[in-house]
């Protein structure tokens, strides 16, 4: 099965998983991010290797497209964060 630019938010989706287990474990706050990030760089490179329409033709794009995407699961974390104060 061929997921194309869909993999992206799957990256991202994954890592903001991965980081709620991690939240739920206890560990400092002020790590998630790097851990998604690594997180997000390991499923870039799984996704250039095994997925034919994945969006990086090269090692270096992968890598950045898998932090990238695992940095946007921090960011919609804190913009869920940000929009429940709002409703308070």
């Amino acid at each position: 099965m061929d997921f194309g630019i869909m993999a992206v938010p799957a990256i991202t989706v994954i890592c903001y998983l991965v980081g709620l287990c991690v939240k739920a474990t206890g560990i400092d706050n002020k790590y998630i991010p790097a851990i998604v990030g690594c997180i997000g760089c390991i499923l870039g490179v799984v996704g250039l290797h095994t997925m034919t329409d994945f969006p990086a033709q090269d090692i270096l794009t992968a890598i950045a497209v898998g932090i990238v995407s695992g940095m946007a699961a921090t960011g919609a974390d804190q913009i869920r964060k940000q929009m429940s104060k709002k409703e308070e």
